[in-house]
């Protein structure tokens, strides 16, 4: 990562905390009245090959004995009704600005991995973490819906893995890669303001 786009993501990271802090804060509320404890949810992600971190999230599924994995139709009876529309707007994810503020993620990079596809690609995964990873980007934006419909279809967690791993982990790469071979400030911020367009974007009816 360039200082540059360190200095940036963490100048608009801050300055968001400041602007989305009452939103954030009513969200906390709302999750705790309607789920109760834990609020957030803290996944293992890879940031290179060989260093993890805690990804910040709100919870969006009921609490699990064991929960590890790609999310798959076969966990979809977990997600709960404010965690759908969580999801569906994006909003599960501001507890990510924590993670930008503390230099795990970027506003924009590939998806932090887990581990065990890094461990299972990883020529690919020392490839694509070259970039540090961010909460939206270029696989995100094209790749991300019909991800959701590929894995929708699994009704069991060998199935959600094998689809993941044969079909996802390779589409995502290439589009990874395109990002990371045009990467710029500008297409920074061109990806940024599409990912925020798509917030605001009616639901397409099915």
């Amino acid at each position: 990562m360039t200082p540059a786009k360190r200095t940036l993501d963490l100048f608009f990271a801050v300055l968001l905390v400041v602007i989305l802090g009452p939103l954030i804060l009513w969200l906390i509320a709302l999750l705790y009245f309607k789920q109760g404890r834990p609020i957030f949810y803290v996944a293992e992600r890879m940031k290179t090959p060989n260093r993890a971190f805690g990804l910040w999230k709100f919870r969006t599924m009921a609490v699990a004995a064991q929960d590890a994995g790609v999310s798959g139709g076969d966990k979809s009876a977990r997600i709960t009704s404010l965690g759908a529309w969580l999801r569906a707007k994006r909003l599960d994810e501001f507890p990510q600005l924590w993670n930008i503020i503390r230099g795990d993620i970027s506003f924009v990079g590939p998806r932090p991995p887990l581990r065990q596809y890094v461990e299972r690609f990883p020529d690919l995964y020392t490839q694509i973490l070259k970039s540090r990873p961010g909460v939206t980007g270029l696989a995100s934006l094209r790749f991300h819906q019909h991800e959701e419909r590929l894995l929708s279809g699994c009704d069991t967690p060998e199935q959600t893995d094998e689809v993941y791993a044969r079909i996802c982990v390779p589409r995502k790469a290439r589009l990874d890669l395109i990002y990371q071979r045009n990467r710029s400030i500008c297409y920074d911020f061109l990806l940024v303001f599409e990912t925020i367009a798509g917030i605001f974007r009616p639901a397409k009816k099915r």
